[in-house]
């Protein structure tokens, strides 16, 4: 078999303990982040949404009207965050179940449980459960696909239920949304009374998949395919909706339906538009089904789209969707950095697709950027102490940009949540005679490969501050298979030695992964090592925000400066062409992060006067400028913070 028709598939999350940088990280979810998810859940009023003996709260978050035109007895297409709070409370329950791999905590468990109970209340005989559509708005359910959210709250909630049992050995959640999807089965498809439809959130469909595998139950694994292959055919289902439900069609509050990803077949799509995390999310479940059905059709498609918008329309964090008003994409090299959206969900939606992309082989390609938008575009959305968030992630501050403990759609808090407490299933992959390291970190990962070999294999390492990484596998008897290890694109100069014995690299490396094929034996040792040299980046000239300016990266992280290091004149601040390292400090008070502190030189503006424009640039004087990892920025002292600098 060769290395394109295997099928490789995520570590699952007990398999893997990490330690180091993400175990610190994981420590602050499980006993912080964890239990004030859903504190802030309730206090919204969520779990009386739930409860069918209490009296719905009706309307707590305002309804918008997608139709501000019709008068208030047609207006049928409102929306409000409120109709997914289902979701809110499933991504919560999900970062409990990986929360309780790492640490046992019956408190937590007993919440969650008694949350599943009255799900298990709400549910209707023939399996459907939404809170919204049967507490709120009932009558309405499987009316409008394209705004209401209703597959797209399924969908977290299929997820929640497929690690909660994966954590805790209780079906019952399990068994709650496989009846739910098992009554989907008889609602969508095609033929008399069915609906050729899909959700305008997609969502749905790298849950099914996951439900699939967690199951066996192979209808569920079609009917995600069937929702990836109706998007955007013609007649199109949201025209044919809406006229069903007395809408106008083309009274739709997003005029187009590219912002949410149904304007073209999916395999006919080329470029990435609309709204970034539904992009992602469909991207992600598309790729899935590419893996499980050696579906070359989608592949191809989702390699185009990749590339238009890795190289087009991602911030140097990893970030996407500058724009706040569609919460995605506009033009192509429009990055602006102050006002720049990059919405903490869109980032984590990225690792999500970027690791899935790897479902038909590893490619440095996508592990480069899933690591990039890991430790940059996503982590940054959650506070060090694991207490406060992010929602939009600027490049740029002046200060008046804040973390913040909760949100009226509280969607990133969990979302982050959940990929940090499940960070280790994305380090490693396996195939039956494979096992593939994609990220790196201190963690030990337990596999079990074709023939019931064991392989134990663990990482010792200071990484993502320090590149030695020692690997030790643990075997219970020798076997033949491939170690591919990920070789940065940013590190030159890399090695790798096999018990003490140094590789060629350029020898063994496929698609950016040393693949090492040999007898394995109980207590080998592997060595690898990526220099971490501090490497300027520059911008596309097209990125007009950028030009003339230079950001920092070392090892896999984004550098930036903030005031309370240096003082309020970031923008002052001149970096050369090859920046001078003069220090690296360890932070105490940043979770032991490395601090670089640069020889540069600064604009002075004391001797710039009181005019505001001048015939003469000003002077410049030799300065010190620190540095600290982006995803740290404003757990400390308030203030402005900068990524892009000038390049003088």
């Amino acid at each position: 078999m060769t290395l394109s028709e295997k099928q490789f598939r995520p570590v699952a999350v007990p398999a893997v303990s990490v330690g180091g940088f993400w175990g610190k990280w994981q420590d602050a979810v499980c006993d912080e982040t964890a239990s004030i998810l859903l504190d802030r859940c309730i206090a919204a009023g969520m779990l009386q949404a739930i409860d069918p003996d209490q009296p719905s709260p009706g309307v707590v978050i305002p309804l918008h009207n997608m139709s501000p035109s019709k008068p208030e007895s047609e207006r049928k297409a409102r929306v409000s965050t409120q109709m997914f709070w289902d979701s809110d409370f499933a991504k919560s329950i999900e970062t409990i179940a990986y929360a309780l791999y790492r640490k046992r905590n019956p408190e937590l468990e007993r919440r969650a449980d008694e949350i599943i109970d009255l799900y298990e209340k709400l549910q209707q005989p023939d399996g459907y459960v939404n809170s919204w559509f049967q507490r709120v708005q009932p009558g309405r359910r499987w009316t409008n696909l394209r705004d209401h959210h209703e597959l797209y709250c399924a969908g977290h909630m299929i997820e929640a239920a497929v690690a909660y049992f994966q954590a805790t050995g209780k079906r019952k959640f399990l068994d709650i949304m496989c009846r739910y999807v098992d009554h989907m089965l008889t609602v969508f498809g095609h033929g008399p009374d069915r609906l050729a439809g899909y959700c305008g959130h997609p969502e749905i469909e790298m849950a099914l998949v996951r439900l699939a595998r967690t199951t066996g139950n192979q209808k569920y694994m079609d009917l995600s395919k069937f929702f990836v292959d109706e998007r955007g055919t013609q007649p199109h289902f949201f025209d044919e909706e809406a006229a069903r439900d007395g809408r106008n069609p083309k009274d739709y509050h997003f005029k187009e339906y590219d912002y949410c990803q149904a304007h073209l077949p999916v395999r006919e799509q080329k470029q990435v538009v609309g709204h970034a995390v539904r992009a992602m999310y469909l991207y992600s479940g598309m790729a899935d089904i590419a893996t499980e059905y050696q579906d070359d059709s989608l592949t191809s498609a989702l390699d185009m789209l990749w590339d238009d918008l890795t190289t087009k329309q991602m911030y140097v964090t990893g970030g996407i969707g500058p724009s706040a008003s569609n919460e995605g994409f506009t033009d192509y090299y429009d990055l602006p950095n102050d006002t720049a959206y990059a919405e903490t969900c869109a980032s984590v939606a990225l690792v999500f697709w970027a690791s899935r992309m790897m479902g038909r082989g590893p490619n440095r390609r996508f592990a480069d950027i899933m690591e990039q938008a890991l430790y940059n575009g996503a982590l940054t959305g959650l506070a060090m102490d694991g207490k406060t968030f992010f929602y939009d992630n600027p490049l740029e501050s002046t200060g008046r940009h804040h973390r913040w403990k909760w949100h009226h759609c509280p969607c990133c808090p969990p979302n982050i949540a959940r990929l940090v407490a499940s960070v280790g299933s994305y380090m490693y992959a396996a195939s039956d005679d494979d096992i593939v390291v994609h990220l790196y970190g201190e963690s030990e990962a337990r596999l079990e490969l074709a023939g019931g070999a064991k392989v134990h294999l663990a990482q010792q390492t200071a990484y993502p501050y320090e590149g030695r990484i020692n690997f030790s596998l643990g075997l219970t008897a020798s076997a033949r298979f491939t170690l591919s290890l990920r070789i940065p694109e940013w590190a030159e100069g890399a090695t790798l030695a096999v018990n003490g014995e140094r590789l060629d690299l350029k020898a063994i490396e496929v698609d950016g992964y040393a693949r090492i094929e040999r007898q394995w034996e109980d207590g080998d040792t592997v060595v690898l090592d990526l220099p971490m040299a501090l490497r300027p980046l520059y911008a596309h000239p097209k990125v007009r925000q950028d030009a003339g300016r230079v950001s920092l990266m070392r090892g896999p992280l984004v550098y930036c400066a903030e005031e309370v290091d240096n003082g309020a004149d970031l923008s002052a601040f001149r970096i050369g062409e090859a920046p001078n390292v003069a220090a690296t400090v360890v932070l105490d008070d940043l979770n032991g992060a490395v601090a670089l502190d640069l020889d540069v030189r600064r604009n002075s503006v004391e001797a710039w006067g009181n005019a505001l424009y001048r015939g003469t640039p000003p002077e410049a004087e030799a300065s010190r400028l620190r540095l600290v990892p982006y995803h740290l920025w404003d757990n400390r002292a308030a203030g402005s913070m900068l990524v892009w600098f000038q390049a003088k």
